[in-house]
């Protein structure tokens, strides 16, 4: 899947806050892909990284799956079809909310 172009439906825009960990800061854009279901039974989440303002929907390519060894979940990470993001990169922009989880990055 990775190298795939897909929509995300974003629910938790940039510079919004956790609906229930009121603490927690979206520094990106984050969502779903409708209609592509989870282990955890839910549709499919996403970090966009390099679009750098708040958005509704954005499309781009999966360039990296965030695997939780301690959580049914895993994450993809989208981004403009043009840009790229090395591990530490992505590591660093996504770290305000794998830092609760034992994740890694799949590229």
């Amino acid at each position: 899947m990775i190298g795939d172009i897909v929509t995300v439906t974003v629910d938790r825009p940039l510079g919004s806050y956790h609906p229930e960990y009121k603490d927690m800061y979206y520094p990106v854009n984050y969502g779903y892909i409708k209609g592509i279901m989870a282990p955890d039974g839910e549709e499919q989440d996403a970090y966009i990284l390099g679009v750098h303002e708040p958005v509704e929907k954005f499309t781009g390519k999966i360039i990296a799956i965030v695997h939780r060894s301690d959580d049914t979940e895993e994450k993809w990470v989208v981004c403009p079809r043009d840009m790229t993001f090395s591990k530490e990169e992505i590591t660093e922009q996504i770290r305000f909310q794998e830092q609760y989880f034992q994740s890694e990055i799949v590229m």
